[in-house]
């Protein structure tokens, strides 16, 4: 409950707003199955969770931020986590759909069908191309689906969302866009990775949860990496600043709230 007061009428728990991001997918690299030769799909972006939560005073709430995932197969980014709110990692790009289903993650990489993702935290892949050669489905954003990819065109990232907790408007988890044999897909906004023709795809943005973009080089180590996720919380001045801290958080005040920011796992303690 917030706003809980005892007799003296102080605070015991304060109304904290968070964004945990979890880090992005990475993207896949073409690839042959059953005859058929794919490019790779774009990593899935991190899972974003925005809300409020009533944190109690005196107690050590922890803070995980989820690492991108490195560029290697069926591979999804690391969960974030605020105290009770968990964000899930971005699901790996892919080239069928039996792949993409293993490794669903908060939105979901580029895949033969898109498989099913959390709709409260993200998206679900695009489909890639049905003729041989074919190109990558776009992975999925926290705000929209990755767009499905043609014969040669790859698919565009699904666009992450946008937050102001910071008191300034920045968008977040942004799908990676697939590999193709002639036009690759574009990052979805928020961080997303652009996919490639050939070559090292863009990996998804650090502290952003973007997913990392596919390609069609057939080398493993080509496919984009995720970006890592961050944590950011904010709350009343009145509250005063926390007790202690841990993981080297930045802290601002903006529009009267303090506003501690995480790009590597701590706690707080309020």
């Amino acid at each position: 409950m917030l706003g809980i007061m005892s007799s003296a009428g102080k605070n015991l728990a304060v109304p904290v707003t968070y964004l945990v991001v979890a880090g992005g997918g990475a993207g896949f690299y073409a690839s042959t199955y059953l005859s058929v030769t794919r490019s790779g799909g774009g990593g899935g972006a991190g899972g974003l969770l925005t809300g409020t939560l009533s944190c109690a005073k005196g107690v050590s709430l922890t803070v995980t931020v989820g690492l991108g995932a490195a560029r290697n197969q069926y591979q999804r980014g690391g969960s974030s986590v605020f105290s009770s709110i968990t964000a899930t990692g971005g699901g790996n790009g892919s080239y069928n759909a039996p792949i993409g289903n293993t490794t669903q993650g908060g939105s979901n990489g580029g895949g033969d069908t898109g498989a099913t993702s959390s709709p409260t935290q993200g998206n679900t892949g695009g489909a890639n191309g049905g003729s041989t050669p074919s190109s990558g489905g776009g992975g999925g954003g926290a705000g929209a689906a990755g767009s499905a990819a043609s014969q040669t065109v790859g698919g565009n990232g699904g666009n992450g969302s946008a937050s102001s907790i910071t008191g300034t408007s920045i968008t977040y988890a942004g799908g990676g866009g697939g590999g193709a044999t002639t036009t690759a897909g574009s990052a979805g906004s928020g961080g997303g990775g652009a996919g490639a023709t050939s070559g090292v795809a863009t990996a998804g943005t650090i502290n952003r949860g973007g997913g990392g973009g596919g390609t069609n080089a057939t080398v493993s180590t080509s496919q984009g990496a995720g970006g890592s996720g961050i944590v950011i919380i904010s709350y009343a001045t009145s509250y005063g600043l926390a007790t202690s801290t841990t993981g080297s958080p930045s802290q601002t005040t903006a529009g009267g709230n303090y506003i501690y920011e995480w790009t590597g796992s701590g706690s707080i303690t309020f």
